[in-house]
Formats: structure tokens, sequence, C-alpha cells
């Protein structure tokens, strides 16, 4: 228990590739895909409404009975759901989601909020995108709120992360993919008639952080700048809200 506490702690999961995996459909989606399970951690109470979730656990994973306390010390949920497993970091190298190239990509260049982070997982994972990859000084896709805001997506696509962004976004147009960066000054209109066409083409979504989005530098890197038209009287929308509209639009695009 002590040592997967400590996995609270980016450095820790860096440093032992490993990370929480909080509650019921976390657990599932990773049951349900690539990743390694190391052990899972139960509730009596949990032990028994997820009967069939932990008979799915395979045999060589321990599965530990813990009490309720104990529980709420290996979750940050207000309300934990008493069963928690630890896991493989899942992140991959770029060059591995560019090699073939991909159709649809989100960059999440500087994002700091981990459940804005989770939910573009989930908007990536709905909209059919190929994979989401966290530039710069993003947040970690394994903090544990980024997880339980992903709702098992963070297991159904391949996640990157690349320290340099420019690069990254450099990387992409090499693969053959457009970078449209999402700007509320963009000079093309994200719903304009004329967008159906640039949609279309194999796509990579430059996406900023929720305060003061895109770096001028990286923004200038893009091939296009693509606005979401406000009509209303909101100053803007939600990271993860853009990030939704922006990738289906794509999505759209590419199935029309």
């Amino acid at each position: 228990m002590k040592d997967a506490r400590r996995l609270s702690r980016r450095s820790v999961r860096s440093e032992r590739r490993l990370f929480l995996v909080d509650g019921p459909k976390a657990v599932e989606g990773a049951l349900g895909s690539h990743a390694v399970l190391h052990e899972v951690f139960v509730t009596a109470e949990a032990q028994e409404r997820y009967a069939d979730l932990l008979a799915a656990i395979p045999t060589d994973v321990p599965v530990r009975l813990v009490e309720p306390r104990a529980m709420a010390s290996l979750s940050d949920a207000v309300s934990p759901a008493g069963v928690v497993a630890v896991c493989g970091l899942l992140d991959v190298p770029l060059a591995d989601v560019l090699d073939p190239a991909p159709r649809l990509l989100a960059l999440c260049a500087d994002i700091r909020d981990p459940g804005n982070a989770g939910t573009v997982v989930r908007c990536a994972d709905a909209a059919g995108a190929d994979a989401v990859a966290f530039l710069g000084s993003a947040v970690d896709p394994h903090n544990p709120k980024t997880v339980r805001a992903s709702v098992g997506s963070l297991f159904h696509l391949p996640v990157a992360t690349a320290a340099d962004a420019a690069a990254a976004v450099t990387a992409c147009r090499a693969a053959g993919l457009q970078v449209l960066a999402a700007d509320g000054a963009g000079e093309v209109d994200l719903f304009a008639a004329e967008a159906d066409g640039l949609l279309a083409a194999p796509t990579a979504w430059l996406l900023g952080n929720e305060a003061w989005g895109l770096p001028p530098e990286l923004a200038a890197l893009a091939d296009h700048r693509v606005a979401i038209p406000i009509h209303g009287r909101a100053e803007s929308l939600n990271l993860s809200t853009a990030a939704a509209l922006c990738l289906y639009a794509s999505a759209r695009a590419h199935r029309s």
C-alpha cells in the first residue's frame, strides 16, 4: 500500500513506469487493452459488487483485500469505488503514432488541468481519433484525475508525450498531416462551408493551454488557425468542449 500510494506523485510514476487505475470503469478498460496490470486493491464491499470484473483479472495478478480507510488513502476520489489497480504506463513515442500516418490526432500543448486532459482523451476516443499527444509542459496523462476523467478511454487509443512541442508539430507535418490550430482569432471559421474541404484532409488538431491558449510561435507552425464562432455572449469555450467540436468536425468530414 505504501508503494502504491507513492504513485500519486508524477516523479515516482515516471521512475517506476507505473500508475494507479482508480474505479471499475478504468480497471475494465485496462483489462480490455494491452495494458499490464501488476496488482489490484479492493475492499470487501467492492469485491462483492464487482465480482464479475474481479473474476476477469488474470490469475497471476495479485488481488489484495484492504480496509475502506486504506482504500481512501489510495484513491483521491471523493467517494472511492473500492477498487484500484496498479498498471504499467501507457505512453508511447510520438514517432510510433505517426508511422503509419494517422488520419486524426489531438495535440495538447501545455494543458494543465487533469480533468480537461482526461475529457479530451475521451472526446478523441469518441470521435474516432487515432491518438492523443501531450506536448511541452502538459499534465501527465497518467495523473489519477486524468485517468478517471477519461472514463476508460485512456486505454482505447495510443497516448504519446513529447517535451518539445514545436518539434512535435513539425514531425506531424513531415508525416503528411495538416496541423490546424484551434484559435479564437483564427482566419478559418470551423463551420463555414469553405472549411469542409480543409477538414477532409488528415489532420492534427493543436490545442493550447486553458488560460492563455497557444503561444504565438507554436500557433505560427500550424497550416491554418481555426476559430469556433461564438454566437452568444460567452467569452470563450472550455478546452474540452472546443476539442470535441474540432475533432467531430474532422470526423464528419472524413466520413462524408
